[in-house]
């Protein structure tokens, strides 16, 4: 592994083991599934199986995207919703780190 990768792998790996609720292993799993998404995409999906904000999905997407830098965010006009896609160099290290052990 290249060494950004490595850190980008042990940040993914503390960001789930503080994950109380499954919220966190649920919204990256998904991140993996479906590449591209909205905050209002990811928010309906989160929202059917815990009971969350609008405000702490959006928070949850800007650690992703900033911290642990997974994440690509595209907005095409002004009136359109930021698009998020997932970076293709970190789909495999988010894979595996998803993987039960």
């Amino acid at each position: 592994m290249k060494p950004p990768q490595l850190e980008v792998f042990i940040r993914l790996v503390r960001f789930l083991d503080v994950d109380a609720y499954g919220l966190r292993r649920f919204v990256l799993n998904w991140i993996v599934e479906t590449r591209e998404f909205t905050a209002d995409s990811l928010y309906e999906i989160v929202s059917q199986r815990f009971e969350v904000s609008k405000k702490s999905i959006a928070s949850l997407i800007g650690y992703i995207s900033s911290h642990l830098g997974l994440l690509h965010v595209n907005k095409r006009s002004y009136r359109s919703p930021k698009r998020y896609m997932l970076k293709e160099e970190y789909v495999d290290l988010a894979k595996s780190v998803l993987k039960p052990s």
